[in-house]
């Protein structure tokens, strides 16, 4: 979460030279060519059954497909901090998902969770005057990550019982990389090519995809199949604070009372959601 934190001030910093596909197409690259090379390195190949191929198939057009493209143009629309807010919203909507993929049982104080978070979120959205602090089109975008995170824990959940989160995340990323490339090639190498290299760019490259795609996904993808889809989500609720921390630290972003009271709110929507569904 310390990694995803950080990670949208890297793509905020890159997406002033690169365009949203450009930077995940990079990004996944990078992140492919390292995983590959150590599941070379410590003899991790794995198998994968047929029947199983579909559903690693969707779930890479969940995640880094959807979910990176709403992100990407979702951070290109709004500050950081407003994205990691927003995107943090993802284990408060687990319960719905785990009631209609698992049936899991919905209780009143889910609600009471969900309300919370969302006058948390439009805090951080709406300025003094009730104008909002966002682009509406990127608010848009960042929910459909948030949609398209959901969809990819459930399918993630299932390919974890069977095998490693090292081999899923190469998978899912290379993958990805076929998704992304032709939107690449049509709308944005001419323009990717052109940005000159500094080393802030291959510095936030880097760190993005070495970190953020690569750690930060197996690290999660373990997570899911030693807790479960609902336990891993609820460390979501600590990017937020991560990024307002570093984004204040790093690139001078305003820390008011309100985004501060914003932030607190997600996160207390997300432990009321969450708090009635834990063992004992």
């Amino acid at each position: 979460m310390v990694f995803w934190g950080l990670s949208f001030i890297w793509s905020s910093l890159l997406l002033k030279s690169y365009q949203p596909v450009t930077l995940i197409f990079i990004r996944l690259i990078i992140s492919s060519v390292l995983l590959f090379s150590l599941i070379f390195l410590l003899g991790k190949n794995e198998k994968v059954e047929r029947k199983d191929y579909k559903l690693i198939l969707l779930s890479a057009l969940f995640n880094p497909f959807l979910y990176f493209l709403g992100e990407n143009y979702g951070l290109k629309y709004s500050s950081p901090t407003i994205a990691a807010v927003i995107i943090a919203t993802i284990p408060v909507f687990s319960p719905v998902i785990g009631y209609i993929s698992f049936r899991e049982k919905l209780t009143p104080i889910n609600f009471v969770g969900i309300a919370v978070s969302f006058a948390g979120v439009i805090l951080m959205l709406i300025t003094r005057d009730l104008s909002l602090a966002a682009d509406i089109k990127g608010v848009i975008f960042l929910f459909g990550a948030v949609f398209a995170a959901l969809l990819y824990t459930v399918t993630l959940r299932k390919l974890t019982m069977k095998y490693s989160a090292l081999m899923l995340v190469a998978s899912q990323n290379l993958i990805g990389i076929f998704l992304f490339l032709p939107f690449f090639l049509l709308f944005e190498a001419k323009s990717a090519i052109a940005v000159p290299l500094t080393r802030e760019i291959v510095t936030s490259m880097l760190l993005l995809a070495v970190l953020a795609s690569s750690v930060s996904f197996v690290f999660f993808a373990h997570s899911v199949k030693l807790l479960g889809i609902s336990k891993s989500n609820i460390f979501s609720n600590l990017i937020p604070v991560f990024t307002a921390i570093f984004s204040y630290l790093l690139i001078s972003e305003s820390f008011t009372f309100q985004k501060i009271a914003g932030i607190a709110l997600v996160i207390g929507g997300v432990y009321l959601s969450e708090r009635t569904r834990r063992p004992g």
